[in-house]
Order: C-alpha cells, then sequence, then structure tokens
C-alpha cells in the first residue's frame, strides 16, 4: 500500500504538466491581496535528488524537466517552472527537482496556507523536516482523502484542493472523484486541481469524464482539462502515454494561459511521432 515512490518519477512529463498548471493557478491566486490555503493530499517528499537511484534507475526527469533548461524559447508559464527549478538548484547544474509544496512553497505570501498530508514515513520524515517548521505551513502524516474535512470551508474562501494520488490501488479513483465532489459540497468555490495518468485502464478512462460531472454538479465556475500524449506504451502495451490534468473552478485566464503552452510541450517533450495535446473546457469555465 506503501510502496509508490515518486522520486522514481520525479521531473517527467507529467511533473511538468502538473506543475506547470499549479504554478499559473497560485501565481493567478497572488494578484489579489486575500490570503488562500493550498491542500496537497499526497505531498510527497517535497523535493527530489535526481542523483539518487530512484531517479536514476529509469531517469524520466531526462525526457521531462530535462529536455526545458537550456531552451531559449519557453512559454511565460513554462518559464516560470525553469525558473523555480533553477532556484531550488541555487542556479545550478539540474540535481534536484521541486515537488508540488516546494513550488507552492515559492508562491507562498505571509498570508497563505499550505496544507500538506503524506502517509508515506519515508517520504513524510523528509516533507516534515524540509518544511514542517515554516511559517504557514502544516505537514502531517495522515491520509490526505480523509484529511479534506478539517481543511474546507477557507476562511477567506479562496483555497486550492491538489489532489495527486499514485493511483497504484484501483480505489484511488473511486477515493479521488469522491473527494472532488465532498470539496465542492463543502465550498463551491475550491479550486481543485487533480492529476491523472492516461493509462489502457478503464477506470483511468472513465474518471475524466467522471470528474466533469462532478464539476458540472458542484463547481462554480466550471472545469478545464490539459492532456498531454507523449510517451510510447510499454511492452504488451502497457504503461503511461501520457498524463492529464483536471482543474475545477479555473482560473478565468487558464484556459488562455495553456492554450499555446500544450501543443509546444507536446512538440519538446515527445517521445512518439504522434505525440499530442489536447485541452477542453466547460461552458461557463
Amino acid at each position: 500500500m506503501l510502496a509508490y515512490r515518486h522520486a522514481f518519477h520525479a521531473g517527467n512529463h507529467a511533473d511538468v504538466l502538473k506543475h506547470v498548471v499549479l504554478l499559473s493557478v497560485l501565481e493567478y491566486l497572488n494578484t489579489k491581496p486575500a490570503g488562500w490555503r493550498c491542500i496537497d493530499t499526497h505531498a510527497g517528499a517535497g523535493g527530489y535528488s535526481l542523483e539518487g537511484h530512484y531517479a536514476q534507475k529509469k531517469a524520466e526527469f531526462a525526457d521531462g524537466i530535462g529536455r526545458l533548461m537550456a531552451r531559449d524559447d519557453l512559454p511565460p508559464p513554462v518559464a516560470a517552472l525553469v525558473q523555480q527549478v533553477r532556484a531550488f538548484n541555487d542556479g545550478k547544474a539540474l540535481k534536484q527537482y521541486p515537488g508540488s509544496p516546494a513550488l507552492a512553497r515559492s508562491q507562498q505570501r505571509a498570508q497563505d496556507q499550505l496544507r500538506l498530508f503524506e502517509l508515506h514515513p519515508t517520504d513524510y520524515k523528509i516533507l516534515a523536516s524540509y518544511l514542517g517548521a515554516e511559517a504557514g505551513v502544516e505537514a502531517r502524516m495522515v491520509d490526505g482523502f480523509g484529511a479534506i474535512k478539517g481543511q474546507l470551508p477557507h476562511a477567506t474562501r479562496r483555497a486550492v484542493l491538489l489532489i495527486d494520488p499514485p493511483y497504484e490501488l484501483k480505489t484511488d479513483y473511486a477515493r479521488t472523484l469522491a473527494a472532488v465532489r465532498e470539496a465542492l459540497a463543502r465550498m463551491p468555490e475550491t479550486i481543485v486541481i487533480v492529476w491523472l495518468p492516461q493509462l489502457q485502464l478503464l477506470e483511468a478512462a472513465q474518471l475524466p469524464q467522471r470528474l466533469k460531472a462532478a464539476a458540472d454538479a458542484g463547481a462554480k465556475k466550471g472545469w478545464i482539462h490539459a492532456r498531454l500524449t507523449v510517451a510510447p506504451p510499454q511492452e504488451r502495451g502497457f504503461g503511461m502515454l501520457g498524463s492529464s490534468v483536471f482543474v475545477a473552478n479555473p482560473p478565468h485566464s487558464l484556459f488562455a494561459t495553456l492554450q499555446p503552452v500544450l501543443p509546444w510541450l507536446a512538440r519538446v517533450l515527445a517521445q512518439v511521432d504522434d505525440a499530442k495535446s489536447a485541452l477542453e473546457k466547460s461552458a461557463n469555465a
């Protein structure tokens, strides 16, 4: 149950997509003075060594963030991510990659809050030592799905809920959908960001449609769904071909922000000839 370690995948194409969206959302929230709360249900270690055994096993970062660091044609949302990665490495060679907690921390102001949840004891220990004592940050070793009730609604009515489970258990699909419904029921204006793997599984194929229905029923400002398909299947057709990010209650500018970025990322991160991207939105997004 606790075998998954994100360090194997840190900085890959899926992280790039997820973190471009996360930073775009938080940068938008920072255009207004009211504080926000960012809730990360599967926070991981907070940051990852790209020189360690886990990251080096398949070196997935080489075809993700590694392809972006030296480019001089980065679209602004991608440039914002690369800037944070450079800062995480003190401006030196790419040896570490910031997880979602580190990126959210980079955007946090004095009035903002981070609530980080991680069940894996080793990753939690790293996370707590890295960010647990920072002002406005709470890190807890509990089930992030179960923590939503204690985090929403937020006093300023400005909250981002990031749901990024490993999906190694099929129950993660149902729990993700239930978490989105719960968050929107507790605070309909919550910005909910859900990362989804693109896999040859029925549950993976069905979840985006179910999330859209949940947002149609419970979100005040609709939804967008951004997808990248860039990787080849593994032997016998299995493996993650790409990933997508679903956002309920997206900032009004997010769709236009991502429109030019997704085709660019599909081209630059392509590992197959037929790499592609897609971007959808609801009528009220």
